[in-house]
């Protein structure tokens, strides 16, 4: 049957939807209070383009620690200390990991909220956990109560043995297919009163209404892995972020134009160089069982970014490149390194902000003092590219 006046299909944009849209610029918040403030007209001047002063703000996430690491009787404690550890230091929000060894994502992001005033939590969200609906009445709840804003990870896979578990056979670029059509249900469920129907290959719903609704200002972000083609395609598709493990700094391109773009990097910075990698390689040893487990886990992943990181951590073995890929090697953490001086690592940073990436995933912080830190690069990088 034909959308009524009062309905709608899934995936039709209303004018108040539009409203709404994800391509609005970034809000001017960077990691560090220093930098949380809104940048001057003359702050945001390109270093190519006078005329143009593009919006050089970025948004900046830490990670919330795993409930696999540490005492389990301390874990909610050391999510809100994370928590507030991150939004002193002036980050946007923070990424909750989603999968079958961790504790819910939304009860942890739960934590965070009451434990802090203005953090964004970055939900993972996997289509086989639940349906859309449900993921749509819990942005709007966590609206409705307590007036705060949720970002959404889409995630399209997951670890092999995950998915085996839960019987998802569905292929790698199939489940970016699965993932559009449920987050087209997610994304017009919040944004509008009206009923939604959508009759897809994966979803099928019918005069579905969320309520309570969410208030426009607290319409979610969406971030989703933009390593693969099929990735990309999401992203656009969806009006997403799309994130993905950076190569080195020189070795990185524009990313594709009109979608949003972001990079998960670990950081390790000091005043002194040789400090930070003294703090690097203490804290990220060698371990030949971890590197065993990698290389395990490199046989059962159709992962594309796994192998890619893989294959970078080859290239930038030897050298003195900032570029780490140690802590990747080792199984220690999933994303590549930065360590150096603050001016190095700013160095490199101001590189990727220079072709276009605006998004910043951060690792898990061990400390509170670690991101400040890190802030200092970020200072250092800002500072380059706006001069």
């Amino acid at each position: 049957m034909a959308p009524t006046m009062h309905q709608r299909r899934s995936g039709e944009r209303t004018e108040p939807y539009a409203a709404r849209s994800f391509r609005r610029p970034l809000e001017p918040v960077t990691c560090g209070r220093s930098l949380g403030r809104e940048m001057s007209r003359e702050e945001r001047v390109s270093m190519n383009n006078l005329d143009a002063m593009p919006d050089v703000s970025l948004e900046v996430f830490s990670t919330c620690t795993q409930s696999t690491d540490g005492n389990p009787e301390a874990y909610a404690q050391r999510v809100a200390d994370v928590a507030r550890w991150s939004e002193q230091a002036g980050c946007k929000g923070i990424l909750v990991y989603s999968d079958n060894r961790l504790v819910d994502a939304w009860l942890a992001s739960h934590i965070i909220i009451q434990n802090t005033t203005r953090l964004c939590p970055l939900v993972a969200v996997q289509p086989i956990y639940m349906h859309p609906y449900a993921v749509a009445k819990l942005v709007a709840s966590f609206g409705h109560m307590y007036g705060r804003r949720i970002y959404l990870n889409m995630v399209a896979g997951g670890f092999k043995n995950d998915l085996v578990a839960l019987n998802d056979t569905t292929p790698h670029d199939k489940r970016y297919d699965r993932l559009i059509e449920y987050t087209r249900i997610i994304r017009d469920l919040l944004a509008s009163s009206l009923p939604v129907s959508h009759e897809g290959e994966y979803y099928t719903v019918k005069n579905l209404k969320l309520t309570p609704p969410l208030a426009p200002e607290l319409f979610p972000g969406i971030f989703v892995s933009g390593s693969s083609d099929a990735g990309l395609a999401a992203a656009q598709a969806i009006g997403a972020v799309a994130v993905k493990y950076p190569k080195a700094p020189e070795e990185e391109v524009a990313p594709n134009e009109g979608v949003g773009a972001g990079v998960r990097v670990g950081i390790i910075a000091r005043e002194d160089g040789d400090e930070a990698w003294r703090v690097a390689r203490e804290r990220f040893p060698e371990d030949r069982r971890g590197q065993l487990t990698h290389q395990l886990a490199m046989k059962v992943s159709d992962s594309v970014w796994h192998g890619q990181l893989s294959d970078l951590a080859d290239a930038t073995a030897a050298g003195d490149s900032p570029y780490w890929l140690v802590p990747f090697q080792n199984y220690k953490t999933m994303c590549p390194y930065l360590v150096g001086s603050y001016e190095r690592v700013g160095d490199e940073l101001a590189r990727y902000i220079g072709v276009g990436y605006r998004s910043f995933i951060l690792d898990i912080p061990p400390t509170e003092e670690e991101l400040h830190h890190t802030n200092q690069a970020f200072r250092r990088a800002v500072t380059l590219v706006t001069q």
